[in-house]
C-alpha cells in the first residue's frame, strides 16, 4: 500500500520460478528451516520497516543496516533505509516501524566524523563500503564487514533490546557513535532530543520527539517519542557529544535537534566492544526496566542464541516438505516477513503510549504480567486477504493483543485508528477497516476482549461521520451513509463532499459495512444489522451497467465522463476501473450474477492471460508499477482477485492462475523479490503467498457468520499446521509437478470430500486434507 496524500546469502542466486531443479529431499523441521530464510529477497527499492533481519517476531526491537534511511522521507512512505543497490552502510538503525524510525549507531576508526556522508562520497561521513560477501543477514542476526575501518558489525535483538557487537582493527582512535537527534526512515522531523553518557557505569540514554508525516497530516497536535538506555560493556578512554559537524569533547549531555555522542577506544586487533539498549516509547525509566527485564544478564551470544531459537519455534509451526528449495525459500522468506509483525509498543510492565500523549497501563493479570501487548500498526488496508488470515489459522493470541491495542485507542481517543504510530493516528490510505478486522476476530472465535465495545467501535467506524476525527479515515463517510456512493471529486483528497477516490472508497466502505453487519447478527443486534446489510449494497450504485465496469458518479448522479477503465488515481486509490470491478469480496456471487457469469470469468481470465507477460505486476522497479496495468499483484485492492473464480462454474481457474502468480510474481532475488520493488507492506505480500501456496483463502477475509477457507492449488507435497488451538492440520499433495495445477480429488480425514471451501472451524479442530493433482481439471469434482 502506498500513500496518496503527500504526492542466508547463499539463496541469492535462486532462479525465480518454480523449477524443481535446485532440488533437495529434507523436510523443513527444527533448525533446517532457518536455511530456506533470505532476508535479502526484495531488498531492493524496500520500505524502511522492510529489512530487519536482526528481530524476534512481532518485537519492538528491530535492528538493520540503513544505507539512505537519513536521507529524510518527503511523502512519508518512500523507499528508504536498506538498499540493495547501495554500496556503503552509514550505520545500523534500532526501530524500525511505519511512521517509527530512531537510534542510528555506528562504528569507525580514524579521523572522527559525526554525520553519515552520502551514498555519493562516503568519505564525507562515518559510513562504510561494504561487500555483500562480507554480509550475513538470518533471522534473527546481522553482520557486515564495513571495509573502510575493517571492523565487523553484528547485530542481534530480544523483543525490546538491541545488541550490537563490534570487532575492531588496533587503533588509538576507535569510535562507537550513536547519532540520536536526525531525522531517520519514515521518523519525520525532529523536534527534540537528548543524550548522556554515565561515567560510573558506562551507560548512554536519551531520547528523541519526532514529527512524522502521517501524524502532521492526521494529528497535527501529535508527536513519537522513543527512549533507549544502553549499556557499553568496555570503558571508553574519551566521550564526546556532538551535534552535526560540530563537536564536543569531553561533554557528556546535549539537547537539541542533531544531537549525538561518540564513545573513543584504545584497540587492539579483534578486539570487541558490545553495547545492548533497551528502548521504550512511553519513559526513560522503562527503557531501563525493559533492558534489565529482559538483558540484565545477557551478552551477544546468548541473545543471538535465544533469537534464532525463537525464530526455529515459530517458523516451525508450519512445516513444509517438499524437493523445490526456490519454493520453500519463497515461503519461509514471507513467513518470516509476517512474522515480524506490526511489532512491540509496550513495557514489560505493561505501560504504553497513549493516543492523547499520557502513558497507559494494561492490567496484570493473576500473575503480575499484563492482560495483553500494545502494538504498533500500519493501516490495515488488505490485511484482511494475508496477515489476519494467517494469524487466525496460528497466531491468534497476537490477532487478539491486535484488537485489544485498537480498542485501548478507541478508549483513549474516542476512535478506532487506521494505523497507529505509538497511538498517534497515521491512516495509511484515509479509509479505515479496522472494524472489519475486529467483526473478523469476533466470527473466528478471537473474543478475549470487550466483545460489546469492540462492536460498539466497529459500528460506529461504519456510519459515524459527523464530527469524524481525520486520523479514523473516511472523512468523505457521509455521502455513502445518507446518499448510498460517495461523489466524485477533483484531486486526490476526502472530505464530506466527496472524495478522488470516491469509487473505491464506495466498494471498500460495502464491504466493511458487510462484514459488521455479520457481527451484529452474530450479537443478536437486528437493527444495526438491517442497516448495514442496506449499506453494504451500496456498490451497485456505481456499477455501470451498459459497460459492466463499477464507474465513479458526481453529485448530480451522472457517470463521470471521458471514462478511461485504465486510469488509476480518478476515482480508484492506487488502482483503475479494471481492478477495482472486482472490488466486491463480501458477494461475489452478485457481481458474478450482475455481470453474467460467461462474461465474468471470460474478462477475469483475459486478464490474468495478459497480465502475465508482466509477471502479474509490472517489471519497473517502482511501488506503483502495476497500477495503470489490467491486474497487480503488488497492491491490496488486487489480492483477492484470482480466487473468484471459485464463485463462478469455472473454479479450476484459481487454481491456475493463483500458482502462476506464486510461480512468477515472487522471486527470489534482491530486485525481483516481491514483484519489482513493489510495497511489501509488513508482511502482506509474504502472507498471501504463505497462504495461497497452502491453497487456503478466504473472499470474504473470515468475515461470514461461519467463516470458511476457499481451496486453491498446494503448492508443496505435504504442509504440517499446528495451529493456535492446540490442534495440527495436514495438507498433503500427491502427484504435485510443475505444471499439476488443479485438484483431481480431495479426501478429509480419509473420506471422500467435494466442496470447494472448508470451514474455518474443521482446521481448527484438526484435518488431514489429502489432495491428488493433475494437468487437466476435473470440471465435476465440485458438482
Amino acid at each position: 500500500m502506498i500513500r496518496f496524500f503527500l504526492l542466508l546469502p547463499v539463496l541469492t542466486l535462486l532462479a525465480c520460478n518454480n523449477s524443481r531443479q535446485n532440488t533437495d529431499t529434507k523436510s523443513s523441521s527444527d533448525a533446517d528451516v532457518l536455511a530456506y530464510v533470505d532476508p535479502n529477497i526484495g531488498t531492493a527499492h524496500s520500505r524502511w520497516f522492510f529489512y530487519t533481519p536482526a528481530s524476534v517476531p512481532f518485537g519492538m526491537a528491530k535492528l538493520g543496516p540503513s544505507t539512505n534511511g537519513s536521507y529524510g522521507n518527503a511523502h512519508g512512505w518512500d523507499a528508504v533505509g536498506y538498499d540493495s543497490r547501495h554500496h556503503s552502510i552509514e550505520g545500523f538503525a534500532n526501530l524500525h516501524e511505519f511512521q517509527v524510525g530512531g537510534f542510528l549507531f555506528s562504528a569507525m576508526t580514524g579521523r572522527l566524523k559525526t554525520v553519515p556522508g552520502t551514498l555519493e562520497d562516503p568519505d564525507s561521513g562515518y559510513r562504510s563500503r561494504f561487500s555483500r560477501k562480507d554480509e550475513v543477514a538470518q533471522p534473527g542476526y546481522y553482520k557486515v564487514l564495513l571495509d573502510d575501518y575493517k571492523i565487523t558489525a553484528e547485530l542481534t535483538a530480544t523483543k525490546r533490546v538491541g545488541f550490537q557487537r563490534y570487532r575492531f582493527p588496533e587503533s588509538d582512535s576507535s569510535y562507537v557513535i550513536m547519532d540520536v537527534g536526525n531525522e531517520l526512515g519514515e521518523s519525520g522531523d525532529v523536534k527534540d532530543a537528548y543524550v548522556s553518557y554515565n561515567k560510573k557505569d558506562h551507560t548512554v540514554e536519551g531520547w528523541v520527539i519526532t514529527y512524522p508525516k502521517y501524524v502532521q497530516k492526521y494529528q497535527p497536535e501529535g508527536e513519537v517519542k522513543m527512549f533507549f538506555s544502553a549499556k557499553v560493556d568496555t570503558p571508553p578512554a574519551a566521550v564526546g557529544t556532538f551535534q552535526g559537524e560540530q563537536q564536543f569533547p569531553g561533554e557528556t549531555d546535549r539537547q537539541g535537534k542533531g544531537v549525538g555522542i561518540y564513545l573513543r577506544f584504545k584497540t587492539k586487533q579483534d578486539d570487541m566492544v558490545e553495547v545492548k539498549a533497551g528502548f521504550s516509547y512511553t519513559s526513560l525509566e522503562n527503557a531501563r526496566n525493559n533492558l534489565m527485564t529482559e538483558a540484565r544478564d545477557l551478552d551477544f551470544e546468548q541473545a543471538r542464541k535465544a533469537a534464532r531459537d525463537t525464530w526455529i519455534k515459530e517458523l516451525n509451526k508450519i512445516k513444509v516438505t517438499d524437493t523445490s528449495t526456490v519454493n520453500k525459500t519463497k515461503f519461509y522468506t514471507g513467513l518470516f516477513h509476517a512474522l515480524l509483525g506490526r511489532g512491540l509498543a509496550s513495557d514489560v510492565n505493561g505501560q504504553f503510549p497513549q493516543n492523547d500523549g499520557s502513558v497507559g497501563q494494561i492490567p496484570p493479570d493473576e500473575n503480575g504480567v499484563p492482560e495483553f501487548e500494545f502494538y504498533n500498526t500500519d493501516s490495515v488496508w488488505g490485511a484482511f486477504w494475508n496477515l489476519t488470515q494467517l494469524w487466525t489459522l496460528v497466531w491468534p493470541e497476537y490477532y487478539n493483543d491486535f484488537i485489544q491495542s485498537h480498542l485501548a485507542v478507541y478508549k483513549n481517543s474516542g476512535w478506532l485508528g487506521d494505523g497507529l504510530a505509538n497511538s498517534k493516528f497515521v491512516s495509511g490510505v484515509g479509509t479505515n477497516f479496522v472494524g472489519l478486522i475486529m467483526a473478523s476476530a469476533y466470527q473466528s472465535g478471537i473474543r478475549d476482549y470487550d466483545v460489546d465495545l469492540a462492536f460498539r467501535a466497529a459500528y460506529e467506524n461504519e456510519v459515524k461521520y459527523e464530527n469524524r476525527n481525520p486520523g479514523a479515515g473516511k472523512t468523505d463517510l457521509k455521502g455513502f451513509v445518507e446518499k448510498g456512493y460517495i461523489n466524485q471529486i477533483e484531486g486526490m483528497d476526502s472530505n464530506p463532499t466527496g472524495s478522488g477516490f470516491s469509487a473505491s472508497h464506495t466498494l471498500e466502505y460495502s464491504y466493511s459495512s458487510f462484514a459488521v453487519a455479520q457481527f451484529a447478527k452474530a450479537l443478536g443486534k437486528e437493527k444495526e444489522y438491517g442497516e448495514l446489510m442496506k449499506l453494504s449494497k451500496n456498490w451497485e450504485n456505481i456499477y455501470d451497467e451498459e459497460s459492466d465496469f463499477i464507474r465513479p458518479r458526481l453529485a448530480s448522479g451522472e457517470f463521470i465522463r471521458d471514462f478511461d477503465p485504465f486510469a488509476p488515481w480518478i476515482g480508484f486509490q492506487e488502482g483503475n476501473a479494471w481492478q477495482y470491478t472486482f472490488y466486491v469480496p463480501h458477494t461475489p456471487e452478485r457481481l458474478v450474477h450482475k455481470m453474467g457469469e460467461d462474461k465474468f470469468v471470460k474478462r477475469l481470465d483475459s486478464i490474468f492471460t495478459v497480465s502475465e507477460k508482466t509477471k502479474f505486476g509490472g517489471e519497473d522497479i517502482d511501488a506503483f508499477a502495476g497500477i495503470k496495468y489490467l491486474y497487480n499483484q503488488g497492491n491490496q485492492p488486487n489480492l483477492h482477485i484470482a480466487w473468484l473464480f471459485n464463485y463462478t462454474d469455472h473454479p479450476w481457474l484459481t487454481k491456475k492462475w493463483v500458482r502462476k502468480i506464486c510461480d512468477s510474481f515472487y522471486g527470489t532475488e534482491d530486485v525481483h523479490g516481491y514483484g519489482y520493488g513493489q510495497d511489501e507492506d509488513q508482511g502482506q505480500l509474504g502472507a498471501w503467498y504463505v497462504m495461497s501456496s497452502m491453497g487456503l483463502f478466504d473472499v470474504k477475509g473470515l468475515t461470514a457468520l461461519k467463516p470458511s477457507f476457499q481451496f486453491g492449488s498446494p503448492m508443496f507435497d505435504s504442509i504440517r499446521i499446528e495451529n493456535g488451538y492446540g490442534n495440527t492440520i495436514n495438507i498433503t499433495s500427491e502427484n504435485n509437478a510443475p505444471g499439476n495445477y488443479y485438484i483431481q480429488s480431495i479426501t478429509l480425514d480419509g473420506k471422500e470430500y467435494h466442496r470447494n471451501e472448508i470451514s474455518l472451524e474443521t482446521l481448527k479442530s484438526g484435518a488431514n486434507l489429502h489432495f491428488v493433482m493433475g494437468n487437466t481439471p476435473d470440471k465435476d469434482l465440485f458438482k
